[in-house]
């Protein structure tokens, strides 16, 4: 994925063990730069995240935390997601109540969702043209954007060949 322009391999067979591995990677030197770290329970939310392409709402991750020991207190999943958020590491879908994680935190990005409202995939894509669209437009009311999420509901190729 870095450098690509596109990254719709939710929607796409590929190497889902390297996709993974990538990631985590790149978060790791992404928060060894900033002087930030991966605790146990922050990796392992992460990497929860990152096992498939889809949302997963703060109690999905929390049940899956505390099947791995650590703890069934909402905190401890709330401030875990939190921080890859506050850290570029994981995006939250307002559109799913979810979160995703974000499979190229080492990137400049403009990132837009496609979500699948048939199997609840999520393909995360680099989308520059449309936010300087919306850079342009909000600079002509006088605002400046500083950070933005775009959510589009649709149906992914799989979904889609099914309905035909």
């Amino acid at each position: 994925m870095h450098g690509k322009s596109d990254h719709g391999e939710a929607f796409a067979p590929h190497d889902h063990a390297a996709c993974q591995s990538r990631a985590l990677v790149e978060a790791e030197e992404r928060l060894s730069r900033e002087g930030a770290r991966l605790t146990p329970v922050r990796r392992r939310t992460l990497e929860i995240l990152l096992e498939a392409h889809r949302a997963m709402g703060a109690y999905e991750v929390l049940d899956r935390l505390a099947d791995d020991g650590f703890g069934r207190q909402p905190p401890v999943a709330y401030r875990a997601l939190e921080f890859l958020v506050e850290h570029g590491l994981a995006h939250r879908l307002q559109r799913l109540n979810a979160f995703a994680a974000c499979l190229h935190p080492g990137e400049d990005h403009a990132p837009v969702f496609l979500i699948c409202r048939e199997c609840d995939k999520v393909a995360e894509t680099n989308a520059p043209r449309v936010r300087g669209e919306l850079q342009a437009a909000a600079g002509g009311q006088g605002f400046t954007v500083e950070r933005a999420t775009i959510e589009a509901l649709g149906l992914c190729p799989v979904c889609a060949e099914g309905r035909e």
